[in-house]
């Protein structure tokens, strides 16, 4: 007996940053699959500015330099890298010691380690060239629920205050650390606290960052100033992710700007001058969450659904993007094979192959923030002589420097189709 045709072949619940760069990366690489994204914002072409105007309270995202690449290869980076920030330096130390480390691009053959680029703006760019292609929208609309069907699964949408059936071949789930979805659909996560918070702000300097990017560790817990100047920006602006524990994150919300500013002055030192401003702060509790699987048959997690780490580190969205890549290469070969994209054999590879990158990037943020946290004698010398030692060692710093720029993992390749060959040479 012949199975019904589906209405779309894979449907991607959550439509932001994830969502659409894995929309736009099948778009590219496996054109023949009919995509469908529901989202729970408004879509609509008219809404999308022409001009954008970066806002000085812009919350932004580390880009690791493998990211640019991915990016590069679906025809992106031309235009996100109007709005994003290099990182030429990188700055480790800890506060009151004398152990520190430097990366520098130039040491590396590259232009830039990283990038920062506003949230905004790159969502915007993957929406104008997302509504070029064939993916189709469901927004705004909410996935809220899914069975399993014979060839693959009926997902329950809710528009409009109605609920609607969608059949596909498989469902991606993309919408976010807090998915309800995923839980509802009984994925079983694992949660360790930290116990701190992550305040959030872009802040001003007297100094100019000169494109480096600092990561401060102190007895209170880890900070981050990264660059977020660009040409249209004066280079004294950073955005800042300070970590905090429960009381001192009430305190610090409690102060005045200036107040707020000083604070920060006397937890990350003199390196970039005095603080003169800081934005708009937006904070949340920090957790480290994984889930056992990400895959069941006709089902895979992606982004901070499948994993949330630490913000110190910079290594979430880059994580998320190589395992959206992961991800259109395992459609792309089951395509090819004639293979249902939902099959459990497609989504399982999927899995298999990422899970290493994934168990090494969180044992890499989580350490850095378990043995930076510890304010005991012993371990800050031994954090002083880890310190030098990358600085010093070639190797280590070698090592470092690719977790860093994202590129110490496996690189899976998503230039299938022939258009996206140009830019491979970037990864000779």
């Amino acid at each position: 007996m012949t199975e019904p045709r589906m209405d779309t072949d894979l449907i991607i619940a959550g439509g932001g940053l994830a969502g659409a760069t894995l929309a736009l990366a099948l778009a590219r690489v496996v054109p023949e699959l009919r995509v469908t994204v529901v989202e729970s914002f408004p879509l609509s072409p008219d809404a999308l500015p022409d001009d954008y105007q970066p806002s000085y309270d812009a919350r932004s995202t580390a880009l690791a330099w493998g990211s640019r690449l991915i990016f590069e290869e679906l025809g992106l980076w031309a235009a996100l890298s109007e709005h994003a920030t290099p990182i030429r330096n990188i700055h480790v130390s800890d506060r009151g010691r004398f152990g520190a480390t430097r990366l520098d691009a130039a040491d590396h053959g590259q232009p830039a380690l990283g990038y920062v680029a506003d949230n905004r703006w790159m969502g915007l760019c993957l929406m104008r060239a997302l509504l070029e292609t064939p993916v189709s929208w469901q927004a705004p609309a909410e996935v809220v629920g899914m069975t399993p069907i014979p060839g693959g699964v009926k997902v329950s949408i809710r528009k409009e205050g109605e609920e609607q059936a969608l059949t596909g071949q498989c469902l991606v789930v993309a919408d976010g650390g807090r998915s309800g979805l995923r839980e509802q659909l009984g994925f079983v996560t694992r949660t360790e606290d930290y116990g701190q918070n992550a305040l959030i702000a872009n802040v001003s300097t007297s100094d100019s960052h000169g494109y480096t990017a600092f990561e401060r560790f102190t007895d209170s817990g880890p900070m981050a100033l990264l660059p977020h100047g660009s040409p249209v920006r004066a280079e004294n602006q950073s955005a800042l992710v300070w970590t905090l524990t429960d009381s001192a994150l009430e305190h610090i919300l409690s102060l005045s700007d200036d107040e707020k500013c000083r604070q920060l002055q006397e937890r990350f030192g003199w390196r970039l001058g005095c603080f003169t401003r800081i934005g708009q702060c937006n904070h949340y509790p920090l957790k480290l969450v994984t889930v056992d699987e990400a895959v069941r048959p006709g089902v895979a997690l992606v982004g901070n659904a499948a994993h949330a780490l630490h913000p110190v580190a910079g290594q979430g969205f880059n994580l998320a993007l190589r395992g959206l890549v992961t991800l259109v290469e395992q459609f792309r070969k089951a395509v090819d094979a004639g293979v249902s994209i939902g099959d459990l054999s497609v989504l399982g590879e999927y899995q298999r192959l990422h899970r290493q990158d994934w168990q090494q990037t969180v044992q890499f943020s989580d350490s850095l923030i378990r043995v930076f946290g510890q304010s005991l004698p012993p371990l800050a010398a031994a954090r002083d002589a880890g310190l030098v030692g990358l600085d010093l060692v070639p190797g280590a710093k070698r090592w470092f420097a690719r977790k860093a720029m994202g590129t110490g993992g496996r690189k899976p390749v998503i230039s299938a189709a022939e258009s996206l060959q140009e830019s491979e040479h970037h990864d000779r």
